[in-house]
C-alpha cells in the first residue's frame, strides 16, 4: 500500500530544492537523506531526497534526481508517497488525502459535491469539496460532520450544521 506524505509546491532558490506541503506527522523520521519516494503526477517516477531543511515553517526538499531550479519546476503539484507494510487497518480514526479525494459528498442521500483535497491544520484538517454548482466549499474534518465515509461505494456522508456550507464557501456565500 501507498501512502501520500507530501505535496510538491514551488522552487526555492537555484539549486533544485522545493518546497513541500507536509502531510505526515512524523517529518523529521519520513524526510531524511536517502529516502526514496514514488511521484504522482511529476516528471519521474522516484525521488531520492539529497537534503531536508527547514525555513521557517517550510520544509525544503532537495533530490538526488533535480539539479536545478528548471528541473524543479517541473515536479509542483507532484505527490510524494512511499510503500508501507502497516496498512492500519484497524485505525478507523485516520485517512490519507489519496483515499479522500474524488469521493461523493452526500448529505441526506443526495450527491452535492466531490472532494478535491484535505487540508491538514495543527487543530483539525479541513475537507474541501467542489459543490454541485461548481463552488469550493470547505468543512471541517470532524466525526459530528463527517459521520460515515465508504471507500467501496465510493462516498462520504456529511451531517453538517444548518447553514454551515454556505457560510464556508470559497468566498463566504452568495446573497
Amino acid at each position: 500500500m501507498r501512502m501520500q506524505v507530501a505535496r510538491i509546491g514551488k522552487p526555492h532558490g537555484i539549486r533544485g530544492e522545493v518546497t513541500v506541503q507536509v502531510l505526515t506527522d512524523a517529518p523529521e523520521e519520513r524526510f531524511v537523506k536517502g529516502a526514496q519516494f514514488h511521484v504522482v503526477n511529476g516528471p519521474v517516477e522516484r525521488l531520492t531526497i539529497r537534503s531536508a531543511r527547514w525555513n521557517k515553517a517550510i520544509l525544503l526538499l532537495g533530490f538526488e534526481e533535480i539539479a536545478d531550479r528548471n528541473a524543479a519546476e517541473t515536479l509542483r503539484q507532484a505527490r510524494l508517497e512511499f510503500d508501507t507494510e502497516d496498512e492500519q487497518e484497524d485505525d478507523q480514526d485516520q485517512w490519507y488525502e489519496h483515499e479522500l479525494v474524488d469521493l461523493k459528498v452526500m448529505l441526506e442521500g443526495e450527491q452535492v459535491g466531490v472532494i478535491t483535497e484535505m487540508r491538514t491544520g495543527t487543530a483539525q484538517d479541513l475537507l474541501v469539496f467542489k459543490g454541485n454548482d461548481g463552488e469550493e466549499v470547505f468543512l471541517p474534518f470532524v466525526e459530528e460532520f463527517v459521520p460515515e465515509i465508504d471507500l467501496e461505494a465510493g462516498t462520504m456522508t456529511i451531517t453538517p450544521p444548518a447553514g454551515l456550507l454556505e457560510v464556508n464557501r470559497e468566498e463566504g456565500g452568495k446573497n
